[in-house]
């Protein structure tokens, strides 16, 4: 991809408010699309989350009624939801390192170093719920990017109750609560804003060189 493809394709993407309920997303692009989301960076590589993605129409109905009524949630061909851990503790850190011995090897002696500087940094407060949802926003950059790239139209939304997506979704039980949701798919051809220009600060307003 050149850069100028690069810019085309983010150009083209917008917060997509009515998607076309017929149109499906190819399995091998979702494919392509969930491994984004799991290749996402984290702080620490502790990856604070889960993504679960709805496709149950019933199930994706009862959750409009908790996302301010936005037909989003329901008309996708995708939808993401984007949780993250309640709380952290050395059970979450000790599950990352066994992990990462599994994929490059070593032993847990080797990282016994790295795990005392995350208990250290857990001890002080660092890894609260609040930082777990900063994590989930760089899987969300990413996600809506690379969809972007592929063409599948995305909207990033925040508009809705998170203690009833919990509910509805079991995720309480689960140590998990809901962080933010974004819908993927097709724009339906009467979605006017597909057709507005981006209202953007200029260059000069937001980017400084020093």
């Amino acid at each position: 991809m050149t850069p100028a493809e690069l810019l085309s394709a983010l150009q083209w993407r917008y917060a997509t408010k009515v998607f076309d309920s017929t149109k499906k997303i190819p399995a091998e692009t979702w494919a392509a699309l969930e491994e984004s989301l799991v290749l996402t960076p984290s702080s620490f590589g502790l990856q604070p989350w889960k993504f679960i993605v709805v496709q149950d129409q019933e199930l994706r109905e009862k959750l409009v009624a908790h996302a301010w009524r936005q037909r989003q949630v329901a008309d996708c061909s995708h939808l993401v939801v984007m949780a993250t851990k309640r709380s952290m503790g050395e059970t979450e850190i000790d599950a990352n390192i066994t992990r990462m011995i599994e994929v490059r090897g070593g032993t847990p002696e080797a990282l016994a170093g790295f795990r005392k500087m995350l208990i250290g940094t857990l001890q002080q407060g660092y890894m609260t719920q609040e930082w777990a949802k900063m994590q989930a926003y760089i899987a969300l950059g990413q996600f809506m990017a690379v969809a972007a790239m592929l063409g599948i139209d995305t909207c990033p939304m925040e508009g809705f109750v998170p203690e009833k997506f919990d509910e509805v979704l079991g995720l309480t039980a689960q140590g998990f609560t809901t962080a933010v949701l974004c819908p993927a798919g097709y724009r339906h051809v009467d979605d006017r804003y597909a057709s507005l220009p981006k209202v953007r600060f200029k260059n000069s307003d937001v980017i400084e060189h020093r």
